[in-house]
């Protein structure tokens, strides 16, 4: 098979292994120039088997996230049926086993997030164990294997014979060891395993036969972890027994909320952990170039890809996450961050209804705006309420970077989206700041980026309404735009006004 050439266009190089099913290459994607696996189908395997092979791409090409392995290609060649998936270059779990508490909960917190895309999607896994997750060197998760994926809603008798039992043994929960209908939490129980075995090294059910670890499943209370593992965080303890109670009623209700309490006791731990390290390694200069960032946003996987992104950065920690006002105002009083990147739209309290008592409260705090909507009113709110500037949720990785960065030192930033396209034909609008306007009309439209009325203006600098509002059309017409909102905000981006004056106002 190396050095074969499947539908010509992927190209075999390299055995990576065999399983029961199917045998795993690697390959080169010849159309794309990319590294891929190439995972063919054994001949003579039963149609069962070819049924889950073929229903492993279906299900898998649903979902496009960081933390599950993607796939890129199902097809035929010649009678050889085979999938194209990412190439990992990484360790399966079970090699990591037992792991330190601290790789334990980032390693669930990472399934958890997977998780909860999939089950957004629609997904159920119905088979998480170790050998179906891989660890990369920076100890990224890949969730692999979706071939007993199953939909959340509709007759799952559709895929399982009723009572027939697909899955693990010694991962499954109890509803699958009894056959029944099965829901996202039955994916919570079997990471409640992976967890166990992963702190202590052991399965919390064993046996020497599969009956008998069905009936543990079903009926037995697993022994608490710490029995195992004493030292273990208590915290993280409470989590995998909540994880494995026999009813899904007990359990944690979405992995969304079990990964919320991973994250609490990621945080702790960082925290003892980075303040050991600051007092035994790190100078106070060393500290000082720390930039700590909470991050509010109501959206999971939005909130958490960001965090992944920004925590990475050199010198930049995400000390905190909220999914809402109220939450992101208490973790800035908890943590005190230099910088607060905060989504406007949030039920119950949203960002706009807190940013100003965030400011009121903690005015050393940066406030870094994240709108998903290129809507000026809203953006010119915000400023108006103290946000020290904003960016659009499309903006690219760099300028986000650059955006965090800019406000931590000081500086106004005013995403590209909606300003950028506002300059329209301005030509350096930066460089022509004291050629655009006079004195009086950034006077005017200061005053307008505070959010005054018309009359309200004309009554601030003294000047007749009609006067003020042939001044402020001349400012609009200069730069190029339409509206008086708009010419505030290009103003404000072309720094002809000051958003401290703003502000004050």
């Amino acid at each position: 098979m190396i050095g074969q050439t499947l539908s010509g266009r992927y190209r075999i190089e390299a055995f990576i292994g065999e399983g029961a099913t199917a045998i795993v290459y690697r390959a080169v994607d010849l159309r794309l120039q990319r590294p891929v696996a190439v995972k063919i189908l054994l001949p003579h395997v039963s149609e069962t088997t070819r049924k889950r092979f073929e229903r492993e791409a279906h299900a898998a090409a649903r979902l496009n996230h960081p933390n599950i392995m993607a796939i890129y290609d199902f097809a035929e060649d010649n009678g050889t049926e085979y999938l194209v998936v990412e190439l990992i270059e990484g360790r399966p779990l079970y090699e990591f086993i037992p792991a330190d508490p601290e790789l334990v909960i980032e390693v669930g917190y990472q399934i958890c997030v997977a998780l909860e895309y999939a089950h957004q999607i629609g997904l159920i896994h119905r088979d998480i164990k170790p050998a179906n997750i891989n660890l990369t060197a920076d100890n990224q998760i890949k969730l692999m294997d979706f071939g007993l994926a199953i939909p959340k809603q509709g007759d799952q008798k559709r895929l399982t014979a009723s009572g027939t039992i697909i899955g693990t043994p010694a991962y499954l929960s109890p509803e699958q060891a009894q056959g029944l209908p099965l829901d996202p939490r039955t994916d919570i129980y079997s990471l409640g395993i992976v967890l166990y075995e992963m702190v202590t090294g052991l399965l919390p059910f064993d046996a020497d036969d599969v009956g008998t670890i069905l009936l543990q499943q079903v009926k037995k209370p697993p022994e608490p972890p710490s029995k195992h593992t004493p030292n273990m965080p208590k915290a993280l303890e409470e989590v995998i027994l909540k994880a494995l109670q026999k009813k899904p009623s007990q359990r944690f209700q979405s992995a969304k909320e079990m990964g919320d309490a991973l994250y609490d006791i990621k945080r702790g731990f960082t925290s003892s952990s980075s303040e050991s390290i600051h007092s035994a390694r790190q100078t106070e200069s060393e500290e000082a170039k720390e930039l700590r960032l909470v991050l509010a946003d109501d959206h999971v996987l939005t909130r958490q890809s960001l965090a992944y992104f920004l925590d990475d950065l050199e010198g930049i920690t995400v000390v905190g996450q909220a999914s809402n006002g109220d939450e992101a105002f208490e973790l800035v009083g908890e943590l005190h961050p230099n910088v607060l990147l905060l989504d406007l739209n949030m039920p119950g309290t949203n960002g706009l209804v807190i940013l100003p008592k965030i400011r009121k409260a903690y005015p050393d705090v940066k406030v870094l705006v994240l709108t998903g909507r290129e809507e000026n009113s809203l953006i010119m709110n915000a400023l108006r309420a103290g946000a020290h500037g904003y960016i659009l949720k499309t903006s690219s990785e760099n300028e986000l970077e650059q955006a965090v960065r800019d406000v931590a030192s000081g500086r106004l930033v005013l995403g590209q989206g909606v300003a950028e396209s506002l300059v329209g034909g301005m030509v350096n609008p930066v460089s022509q700041s004291n050629e655009v306007l006079d004195a009086i009309q950034k006077d005017i439209l200061t005053l307008v980026a505070a959010g005054l009325s018309d009359s309200d203006i004309a009554h601030h600098i003294g000047m007749p309404e009609a006067d003020m509002q042939a001044t402020l059309m001349q400012a609009i017409d200069a730069l190029g735009v339409s509206s008086r909102t708009d010419a505030a905000l290009v103003a404000l981006r072309s720094g002809l006004i000051s958003i401290d004056d703003v502000q004050r106002l």
